[in-house]
């Protein structure tokens, strides 16, 4: 006879089903107990932590898993967007998702609200930065200040308005006098960028700064060696460039950085024009 579940039971099931498909694991097979009886349930509330999970598993790795009701799993997941055409309403759904987020400890240090993306949702080109600073958790717009305006113009001068591309960063919060975020917070923040990702479905991503590049890529390299090459990111062609905030402390570095976008360009077939970023 089936075992029904509890509703403490099913949000933990269903919290672990949402952990390992934002790790891009899908498959799961349920595995009954030798004697014939289900296991307890100390043994199903607490699994391994999310850290020892993403050293022993890979992407796509078969998970074993009590099973639960699909309408419970799609009502807790988050993850509603995968089966809707329209990006404008997959967006939606990420952003009711995330909420007034708790997930980490930023929510505790200052930061004034979330900043979740802006943009065309059928964006063919993506930009990817670090973090919000103070402007951009005060209007609740990534990339509103200094570095913003500069990010403006290296799109401008690509020929293209700001409100054609998508604009995200790998965590949504503030973190406190605007410190490079720590390791943690990228990793809980950023399955909700990776559910943005698959929603718009870009021709292209850039990511500014190496932040963003090791955050998306797992490469822990110089700049030196991650700019000028493409790399394939699930599907997705990405290059790597320069965050304008860095552009701002070192304008020598420019030209590098339009080197950079003209060859983004160049795959989305855009015109190439000789003036470059100011």
């Amino acid at each position: 006879m089936a075992r029904v579940l509890d509703a403490q039971l099913k949000r933990a099931l269903a919290d672990r089903l949402r952990y390992y498909r934002e790790l891009g694991i899908y498959d799961f097979y349920r595995r009954e107990p030798a004697s014939g009886a289900l296991q307890p349930d100390s043994a199903i509330s607490e699994p391994p932590s999310p850290a020892q999970e993403r050293e022993e598993m890979t992407p796509r790795a078969k998970a074993v898993v009590p099973v639960i009701p699909a309408e419970d799993v799609l009502e807790r997941t988050g993850r509603l967007e995968s089966g809707i055409a329209d990006p404008v309403r997959g967006l939606q759904l990420i952003r009711e998702d995330i909420g007034d987020c708790t997930r980490c400890r930023l929510h505790k240090q200052g930061r004034k609200q979330i900043v979740f993306g802006v943009g065309n949702p059928q964006a063919e080109l993506m930009f990817i930065g670090e973090a919000p600073g103070a402007d951009e958790d005060e209007q609740g717009e990534p990339f509103v200040g200094r570095a913003g305006q500069l990010l403006n113009n290296m799109i401008k001068a690509m020929g293209l308005p700001r409100q054609q591309v998508y604009i995200a960063n790998i965590i949504k919060c503030r973190p406190p006098g605007n410190r490079t975020p720590e390791r943690d917070e990228c990793e809980t923040c950023s399955p909700f960028l990776m559910r943005q990702i698959a929603t718009i479905k870009p021709k292209v991503i850039v990511a500014l700064g190496a932040v963003a590049a090791k955050t998306l890529l797992a490469i822990n390299s110089p700049m030196s060696d991650l700019r000028g090459r493409w790399y394939d990111f699930r599907g997705t062609k990405l290059a790597v460039t320069y965050h304008p905030a860095f552009l701002l402390r070192d304008p020598r570095q420019k030209k590098e950085a339009w080197k950079d976008l003209q060859m983004v360009m160049k795959e989305l077939q855009l015109p190439v024009p000789t003036k470059g970023v100011e």
